[in-house]
């Protein structure tokens, strides 16, 4: 299946896992180049997974820089992405990724404020049980 060596290709590419460390040290710039660098090369299923990354990546560049509507937007738009997307993509956990995002999405609608909230973090996905 192309999605299956799409996605095989895109884990055994270093620049991935070099974005997901940036991305869990709130690195955000850097990560976003990384992200970005992969989405442009992507053109199968795992497209709007980076993509949906990279715009929570961008969001929270946003919010450092103090563009709370900017972040809304793209947090939003980055969760829309991530939806379709399944619990587990690119050896990653997309369901706590989406669960973090969405704490921090209604935060912003609702203008509470962010601190007591964790970053959302890349964790790997639980690898499936052999039966």
């Amino acid at each position: 299946m192309s999605g299956d060596s799409e996605e095989a290709l895109l884990l055994r590419d270093p620049r991935l896992q070099q974005a997901v460390s940036l991305f869990n040290t709130a690195s955000w710039y850097a990560c976003h180049d990384g992200f970005e660098e992969l989405w442009h090369e992507t053109q199968g299923p795992m497209r709007p997974v980076l993509q949906g990354i990279l715009q929570i990546a961008v969001a929270h560049l946003h919010l450092e820089r103090g563009n709370q509507r900017g972040a809304t937007i793209l947090l939003g738009e980055g969760l829309g992405r991530l939806q379709p997307c399944g619990d587990a993509a690119l050896g990653l956990d997309l369901a706590s990724l989406r669960a973090c995002v969405s704490t921090r999405l209604a935060a912003l609608q609702s203008q509470a404020p962010l601190e007591h909230l964790a970053l959302p973090v890349l964790e790997p996905a639980a690898t499936p049980s052999v039966d």
